[in-house]
């Protein structure tokens, strides 16, 4: 066999088993097992042998991983793909500005079209930065129209999503108990596997009324589970937690999105009923929705992953995630420490555990665990090779887990698999058509931008103070209000 020296191809592997030789794996299996010069061979959909010098079939492709390291595919949590069109429009943003934009005024004209571009485009950004398992946070979905739109992205590239409807425009009250909402689950959705996964997204307002008791009692119905923001200041709070718990509908398939500005109570009773958490640091350290919660949720012992929300504001990948979150917790850690007229001299979060929030820690808050989130046989072929051995950053590799959280990046991303089929290939994505989605962009910014008007698009991105009233609860289709919700102008502090 000859180690491949070009981009490999879908076609040019066909039905043929592929072999990487000689990586430092990092298996994420329960043990953490890391090994090193060693072999991974993947037969068709799934990872058939892990280990040293491995015999393969006749014809099987050979990838040269040495100096490389090989790990599953990364899982993002929570991402707002419809918005990824819109990359870097809001980098100097608050949560406020993006409420305003998205909730307030414009996030209503955006068409099915403009939900496709941004969901091919965010797809494709995934793939390519090793992310293999997206859960798109799709709260901007209008109509049937733009889920079908929304979908349709999805299954034109060749990623593994998990499809988080919902709609920030009206009431989950409302939407999820419409026939038209059936409809779409049962056309696009229903019997997809562990390819395309299927999520209800809300949030809980808080309304003692609990007007979104409705929405749960769907997603109960249909075996769905629930992602929702929770702990995002001035928006979701304690509150909606514990509606949640009396009633019932906290189980461990819910998804806590940030969980950032929550009571100690709300974190006891998501432990206690086995929810996991995405945390975003990225988001939480800019946007304001809390303090970036891994350090309290290590200490209630509850599960977390990691999301990178919206690359409307930040970067699109999870290398950014596990350094950022890192550098979160630890520096929570020694202001703590400090204050206390102490010294941290030990790290209590390591490079293996965000690394495995990143991995592990995302197949099993999705329920793919089964299937996905680590490299042992049997599981499905989703792996990530890092290898360039055109950059000085990637030797030598003493501390793999290190290497990866701190210096390897997207451009480091030599080869991707995703269900045992090659997407990237010697730092190129394969099969995908950029030039469409391109296209697709182009069109979907120029709509948009002459729709606002030139004016409003750069002041979009530059925002001043609003001139309008503006409410810390962003939530258009209630009149809840609450003592954390007072009428004012939204400041930029």
């Amino acid at each position: 066999m000859t180690p491949s020296t070009a981009p490999i191809t879908p076609d040019s592997v066909g039905d043929r088993a592929l072999v990487f030789r000689g990586a430092t794996i990092l298996t994420l299996d329960d043990g953490g097992t890391i090994l090193n010069d060693a072999d991974l061979l993947v037969v068709g959909e799934r990872i058939e042998a892990v280990g040293p010098q491995l015999a393969v079939p006749d014809g099987t492709i050979e990838i040269d991983a040495r100096g490389g390291i090989l790990m599953p595919g990364m899982i993002d949590t929570h991402r707002h793909m419809w918005q990824t069109a819109m990359r870097g429009y809001g980098a100097d943003w608050t949560l406020t500005q993006y409420f305003v934009w998205y909730y307030l005024e414009h996030g209503k004209i955006f068409r099915p079209e403009d939900v496709y571009a941004g969901n091919l485009l965010g797809a494709l950004e995934a793939l390519d930065a090793g992310v293999t398992t997206t859960a798109d946070w799709a709260h901007g979905m209008i109509t049937p129209q733009h889920a079908d739109a929304a979908i349709d992205a999805l299954e034109d590239t060749p990623g593994r999503f998990v499809f988080g409807y919902g709609n920030l425009h009206a009431g989950p009250w409302e939407w999820s108990t419409s026939p038209e909402f059936r409809d779409l689950h049962a056309r696009r959705l229903d019997g997809k596997g562990d390819m395309l996964g299927f999520q209800i997204a809300f949030d809980v307002t808080g309304d003692p009324t609990f007007p979104e008791k409705a929405a749960f009692e769907v997603a109960r119905e249909m075996g769905a589970p629930v992602t929702t923001h929770a702990g995002v200041w001035g928006a979701t709070n304690d509150d909606g937690i514990q509606l949640m718990h009396d009633h019932g509908f906290m189980t461990p398939e819910t998804v806590y999105v940030h969980s950032a500005s929550l009571e100690h109570d709300s974190y006891q009773r998501i432990a206690a009923t086995g929810g996991s958490v995405s945390v975003a640091t990225e988001s939480e350290q800019s946007a304001g929705q809390g303090y970036p919660p891994t350090w309290v949720l290590r200490s209630h012992d509850i599960p977390v992953s990691l999301s990178m929300d919206t690359s409307v504001w930040w970067s699109a990948d999870l290398f950014s995630a596990m350094r950022s979150t890192l550098g979160a917790d630890r520096s929570r850690m020694h202001l703590e420490a400090h204050a206390q007229e102490e010294t941290v001299t030990h790290s209590h979060l390591r490079a293996e555990q965000v690394v495995r929030w990143a991995t592990r820690g995302g197949s099993q808050a999705l329920g793919l665990d089964h299937a996905v989130g680590s490299l042992e046989p049997g599981k499905k072929a989703d792996v990530v090779l890092i290898k360039n051995d055109r950059s000085p950053a990637m030797f030598p590799i003493l501390n793999p887990y290190g290497h990866v959280a701190f210096q390897a990046q997207r451009a480091d991303v030599h080869t991707v698999l995703v269900n045992g089929r090659v997407v990237k290939s010697e730092h190129e994505l394969v099969g995908v058509d950029l030039d469409k989605a391109r296209r697709a962009v182009d069109e979907s910014v120029e709509y948009l931008r002459s729709t606002l008007g030139e004016e409003a698009w750069q002041q979009g991105m530059n925002p001043d103070i609003p001139e309008s009233t503006v409410l810390d609860n962003p939530y258009t289709y209630t009149d809840h209000r609450d003592a954390s919700t007072h009428d004012r102008v939204g400041d930029q502090v």
